[in-house]
């Protein structure tokens, strides 16, 4: 590859990442409805560097949540064998809320924010089911709970979260809560649980 094409690409890289980069920090600063302008300009290149990159708004905010996906789930993911199962269930499902919370005003930027959300938490669930099992086989977990069943619950602390002002984390109660719920102990049996629609668990 000429010298010329590995600068040029390398330059295209660079512009890439300062986009996203200055996306999420214009969304969290002035609001899902910032204009494309004022995250070029953040980013220090021309709206036509912009749009070569990321034709409209919902592929900028898309590759944005993607780029915060990314940098902070798979270490928590990484670090669950450190954790007891149950424990280790705690950590992923704040991770993938806190990824949510903090980056709320990107998610509200897309199109159907509550799809893109879903998205987000898809790579936790299958871990999450994994850990449920290990958790019912050491005694933590109550027998009569799926993965399903947390992979709802965390789709329900998703949704509680657009209620929470900004910045309160007044979701972290509620994890607690609902986790306690999970407890052996004293548990009150379920009823049936519903079918999953489409193999989607949220």
């Amino acid at each position: 590859m000429p010298h010329e094409e590995r600068a040029l690409r390398a330059d295209a890289a660079r512009n890439v990442q300062r986009l996203l980069d200055a996306a999420r920090a214009v969304f969290a600063e002035t609001g899902p409805d910032a204009p494309l302008e004022l995250i070029a300009e953040r980013a220090g290149v021309g709206i036509r560097t912009l749009f070569r990159h990321f034709p409209h708004k919902e592929a900028l905010v898309r590759t944005a949540m993607k780029q915060a996906v990314t940098e902070r789930l798979p270490p928590i993911l990484y670090r669950t064998p450190d954790f007891p199962p149950r424990a280790a269930i705690m950590v992923v499902m704040e991770a993938a809320l806190a990824i949510i919370d903090r980056e709320r005003n990107t998610l509200a930027a897309a199109a159907n924010p509550a799809a893109l959300a879903a998205e987000v938490v898809a790579p936790v669930l299958e871990p999450l089911a994994a850990l449920t099992e290990q958790a019912k086989q050491d005694g933590t977990m109550r027998s009569d709970v799926t993965g399903d069943d947390v992979a709802r619950v965390l789709g329900m602390l998703t949704n509680f979260l657009w209620v929470v002002p900004e910045g309160h984390e007044g979701w972290r109660r509620y994890l607690v809560l609902v986790l306690d719920a999970f407890e052996p102990g004293a548990a009150t049996p379920l009823p049936p649980a519903a079918p999953v629609v489409d193999g989607d668990a949220i």
